[in-house]
């Protein structure tokens, strides 16, 4: 009788064995379809699209609109327009001779330019996100906390600085920015042994708009990515929890 009870004694335990030897492969074939095991969040491909497309659009969303409103470069320390570093020595100068007003004038419509222009972006944001591949989308899931900031701008710097020039260049030019810009560094400049300044108002302050766009925007992924209360949906919640 004991004979027969061994008998299913052994197949219990080889079933067991195979089991836990299988148990690794089984693993990888979930893991590699994007599904947990039991006891671990499971996350399928589109869900993580779907997520860093949403915490994008909201990040970009909340950023390019504060930017875009009066004050949204004028009033942020960190990404305030000031005049070009070799035209400092100049500034100090005129600030000494009665004309600070005047630099306070143009320090002024360089940042409302770039207000006016930030909206602007928000179009070409999106496009990108949309475009984004599934590759993109991991990458910056596993990427620093700067990835996406860093995929849009790979994605969108050259067409921003197409559409910045012109809406910049108009607005400077709507107080007279650009012509007294020229005028003053162009004669300037012709003075021996000075350090040049760049007389292209326009290009100096699109690209600085545009670094302060982006600025904006990595400090909305950081929000994202470290604060749960920013993770407005349960979708966000899944993705960055």
């Amino acid at each position: 009788m004991k004979r027969y009870m061994y008998f299913p004694l052994f197949i219990i335990t080889t079933i067991a064995f195979h089991s836990n030897a299988q148990l690794p492969n089984l693993k990888k074939k979930l893991e590699k379809n994007s599904i947990s095991l039991p006891g671990k969040r499971g996350l399928n491909h589109d869900e993580v699209g779907r997520g860093l497309k949403e915490a994008l659009n909201k990040g970009i969303e909340k950023g390019v609109d504060r930017l875009a409103l009066k004050d949204g470069y004028f009033k942020d320390d960190e990404i305030k327009l000031l005049l070009p570093k070799e035209a400092q020595l100049v500034e100090a100068k005129l600030r000494k001779i009665g004309q600070g007003e005047k630099v306070d004038a143009t320090i002024e419509s360089l940042n409302r330019a770039a207000e006016d222009a930030a909206a602007s972006a928000k179009e070409l944001f999106v496009s990108a996100i949309k475009n984004m591949t599934l590759k993109d989308a991991m990458s910056i899931l596993k990427g620093n906390d700067d990835a996406a900031t860093v995929y849009l701008s790979n994605s969108t710097k050259p067409q921003l600085i197409d559409k910045f020039t012109p809406i910049i260049k108009s607005s400077l030019d709507k107080v007279g920015a650009t012509a007294k810009w020229a005028k003053l560094f162009n004669a300037y400049n012709k003075i021996p042994f000075v350090e040049k300044v760049n007389p292209d108002l326009v290009s100096y302050a699109t690209d600085k708009a545009i670094d302060g766009l982006f600025i904006q925007v990595a400090k909305q992924e950081l929000e994202i990515r470290k604060n749960p209360a920013a993770r407005t949906t349960d979708l966000l919640k899944k993705v960055f929890g």
